[in-house]
């Protein structure tokens, strides 16, 4: 059995008053976060923050102190099965233009209960779950905002 890890964020966005979540359509077509493979020397965030970047061209992206969900899953590959653990970390961005990369067909700023609504995986699910009670949790002086990081790319 193979092994894989990658690395990825839900990103929102509460400039305009309420958190919009991206979600994006791979070209398998399913529903999920920007995420990818982890390269040699690279850490998680840092792998979520340049995979960020290659598959929305978002650049401005603070990572949420605190939030850290792994999900593992096994898929075929080749006639082998890979058991792939993915990392996933909550980032907050102000911008809303993406420019996909080649290996998606589409993408969707959504609230929360419709971004829960699109997602394909059931672990997608959970992490989106899980980042919504965080952030509803950890809002700084009442205003909506979580305690932030600074980690920009």
């Amino acid at each position: 059995m193979k092994t894989k890890r990658s690395s990825g964020a839900v990103i929102f966005n509460d400039s305009i008053g309420e958190n919009y979540y991206l979600v994006l359509l791979y070209g398998g077509g399913h529903w999920d976060f920007p995420k990818g493979g982890i390269e040699e020397g690279e850490s998680e965030i840092e792998t979520a923050l340049r995979e960020i970047r290659e598959e929305t061209s978002i650049k401005n992206v603070q990572i949420i102190e605190g939030f850290k969900r792994v999900i593992t899953y096994t898929y075929k590959s080749d006639n082998d099965t890979v058991y792939k653990t993915v990392t996933f970390f909550l980032g907050r961005t102000d911008e809303f233009q993406v420019t996909l990369s080649r290996e998606h067909k589409a993408y969707a700023w959504l609230k929360y209960l419709d971004a829960l609504n699109q997602l394909t995986f059931r672990t997608a699910k959970q992490v989106l779950m899980d980042a919504e009670l965080f952030l509803k949790n950890n809002s700084s002086q009442g205003r909506g905002r979580p305690f932030i990081r600074n980690t920009s790319w």
